[in-house]
C-alpha cells in the first residue's frame, strides 16, 4: 500500500517523530501550501522523550556560548513564551536559584554569571547565603551563596506537544500514529518512499525528528553522524501539600558529571525532584528503580529537609536522546531532500519552535519545495 492523496500525488514532507520537535516542525511546515504527514510509531503524540522531562522553560543562561543549542534555546524561549500565552499553555515564572554548598561551587558562581551574559542573558545576579535563605527558607543548612535566574520558568510538556500537534492538524497536516518507520528509500525521480509498519508513504522530503531513534533513521539515509545513547532520568513527585516548601527552581551548581538533581515546583502545584542520569542501552527502558527512588528521596531530604515528611505521590522516568556531540545535530541535505533534527536533549522543550523555524528556513533556502 502506498499512502497518497486522492489525486495521486504524494506528500510534500513526511516528518518522522510526533514529539515536541516533530510536532513543532509539522506545525511550521503546514503554514505553507504543503501536504505534510506527521508520523510516529506510538499511539499518541509526545509519548516518548517529550512526556517525561522536567518541564522547564529555559532562558539558555547555562548553555555553551556560541553553540547552535545556545542560540536556539534563547530564541525558543521567546517563541514558546509567546505561543503559550496565545494557546493557553500554563507557564509559571518561578525563577531559578543555583545554590553553592561548598567553596568550590561558590567560586564557580561568578563564572556562571559571566557565561549567562555571553549567552545574552544579563539578569542573573549573585546573592549571599542570607539572601538564599530569604528566597528559599526551607533549604537545608550549609548554603554559602547563590545565583538567581529570574526568568527561568515551569510549564507543561504534555500541553505544549498537544497544542503544536493540534495546530499542525488544523492547518492540514495528516497525523499518522502507529506507523513505525522500517526503512527509507530515496529515489532519483524526486520521490522518497518511507516504509512503515502500516504501509509505504511517498514523499518529496523527509524530516527526521525521531528522538531516541533519530540516529537509526539517519543511517537509513546513508549517514553515520551520531549515535544516541539513551540517558535515563528518574524523577519523583511530591504531594501538593509540599508546594509551600519550594518557591523557585532550585538548581545545583553544574559539575563535569552533569547538571545534577534539582527541586522544582510544577504548574500543577506539586514538587518535583530529579532527574538521575543513567546511560543505558535499551531505548525502551523507562522503568523506575528502588535505587533511583532511594537516591532521589535522600537528595530531596538533604536539599529541603521538610520533604522527608511529605508524601511521594508519583515517580517516573524518561529517556533523553543524548549523543556523543555536545551540540544539536541539525542539518539539511538538499540532494536527498532530507532534514535532520537529532541529538536534541532536555532543552528540546524550550527550543522546539526555534528548531522548527531554523530547519524550515534551511529547507526553504534549497528552493526544493514550493513554500508559498
Amino acid at each position: 500500500m502506498v499512502d497518497v492523496s486522492s489525486d495521486g500525488t504524494c506528500f510534500d514532507v513526511v516528518v518522522i517523530g510526533a514529539g515536541l520537535v516533530g510536532s513543532a516542525l509539522a506545525r511550521a511546515l503546514s503554514a505553507y501550501r504543503l501536504r505534510v504527514a506527521l508520523v510516529d510509531a506510538r499511539d499518541d503524540v509526545g509519548d516518548g522523550t517529550s512526556k517525561a522531562n522536567t518541564a522547564i522553560l529555559h532562558t539558555g543562561f547555562d548553555a555553551t556560548p556560541g553553540t547552535l543549542e545556545s542560540r536556539l534555546v534563547r530564541r525558543g524561549y521567546e517563541l514558546l513564551s509567546a505561543y503559550a500565552e496565545e494557546a493557553g499553555i500554563p507557564v509559571e515564572r518561578t525563577g531559578a536559584l543555583l545554590v553553592a554548598w561548598d567553596e568550590e561551587q561558590a567560586a564557580a558562581l561568578p563564572g556562571l554569571q559571566a557565561k549567562a551574559e555571553k549567552n545574552g542573558y544579563e539578569r542573573a545576579r549573585l546573592i549571599s547565603a542570607e539572601e538564599v535563605y530569604a528566597a528559599e527558607p526551607h533549604l537545608g543548612p550549609g548554603a554559602l551563596a547563590g545565583l538567581t535566574v529570574p526568568d527561568e520558568s515551569i510549564t507543561c510538556t504534555w500541553t505544549v506537544t498537544l497544542a503544536l500537534a493540534t495546530d499542525a492538524v488544523n492547518r492540514g497536516a495528516e497525523l499518522l500514529l502507529g506507523h513505525a518507520v522500517r526503512g527509507v528509500e530515496v529515489g532519483h525521480d524526486g520521490v522518497t518512499v518511507v516504509r512503515t509498519s502500516r504501509g509505504d508513504l511517498t514523499t518529496r522530503w523527509v524530516v527526521n525528528a525521531a528522538g531516541l531513534g533519530s540516529d537509526l533513521v539517519d543511517r537509513m539515509l546513508g549517514f553515520e553522524r551520531f549515535t544516541i545513547t539513551p540517558r535515563k532520568g528518574q524523577l519523583i513527585v511530591y504531594d501538593k501539600l509540599a508546594r509551600q516548601l519550594v518557591n523557585s527552581i532550585v538548581l545545583p551548581v553544574p559539575t563535569a558529571l552533569g547538571k545534577g538533581v534539582l527541586v522544582s515546583p510544577t504548574v500543577y502545584g506539586n514538587v518535583m525532584v530529579g532527574p538521575t542520569a543513567e546511560d543505558i542501552e535499551d531505548r525502551t527502558d523507562t522503568a523506575t528503580t528502588e535505587e533511583g527512588f532511594a537516591f532521589l528521596t535522600g537528595k530531596a531530604a538533604a536539599l529541603v529537609p521538610a520533604l522527608a515528611h511529605e508524601e511521594v505521590t508519583a515517580s517516573y522516568a524518561g529517556l533523553r536522546a543524548a549523543s556523543e556531540h555536545s551540540d544539536y545535530v541539525v542539518e539539511v541535505d538538499a540532494a536527498q531532500r532530507y532534514a535532520l533534527a537529532g541529538g536534541i536533549r532536555s532543552t528540546g522543550l524550550t527550543a522546539s519552535m526555534s528548531i522548527a523555524e531554523h530547519l524550515v528556513d534551511a529547507m526553504r533556502a534549497t528552493d526544493a519545495l514550493p513554500f508559498v
